[in-house]
């Protein structure tokens, strides 16, 4: 009898919070956005991607970075083309070959990436103030009571998604 009478009151209770809870969040209007994407896919920031892949330093190391790995690719080649012939000094040797194009093969990606990500920072820095602006204004004509990450969220309807208006809106600022 207890149980039951619990089980009713809970279930009032829930159903009354659902009630009250209802129009308050019928005027919320909440959203999704991706910023990084947003920052990294704009035009300014394809333009400095394009220009810092000119720039005679970052040509070097990617050329640097390809002749490594087909250095390393023709000596896996060597190495198994020759297995069955190849003395255990040969195949010592290689192998110190080997060890010694990978180290160098790591160094240079970690270069690489350190460009990039030093390049990713520039823009972020130089991006940020006009999104902020233009996330503002998007925020403001769009009536958003709840603003989220779009990394934080499982799942969202596609009409929550802001990111391809925030973009046009940063694109159209940055012109």
């Amino acid at each position: 009898m207890m149980r039951k009478s619990f089980r009713l009151m809970l279930m009032s209770a829930a159903l009354s919070l659902a009630v009250v809870g209802l129009p308050a969040t019928a005027a919320e209007k909440v959203a999704v956005i991706d910023i990084q994407r947003v920052i990294f896919t704009s035009d300014v920031a394809k333009t400095r991607q394009q220009q810092a892949k000119t720039k005679p330093e970052f040509v070097e190391l990617q050329a640097k970075y390809d002749s490594i790995a087909a250095d390393v690719k023709a000596l896996q080649q060597k190495i198994e083309a020759g297995r069955d012939t190849m003395s255990r000094e040969q195949a010592a040797e290689h192998q110190k070959k080997m060890e010694y194009l990978r180290a160098d093969y790591e160094l240079v990606a970690r270069k690489l990436q350190a460009e990039v990500q030093q390049l990713q920072g520039e823009i972020m820095e130089e991006l940020q103030p006009q999104v902020q602006a233009a996330l503002k204004e998007l925020v403001e004509a769009e009536g958003v009571t709840l603003l989220l990450q779009r990394e934080a969220v499982i799942f969202a309807a596609p009409t929550l998604d802001l990111t391809g208006k925030l973009l046009e809106r940063l694109n159209a600022k940055t012109q």
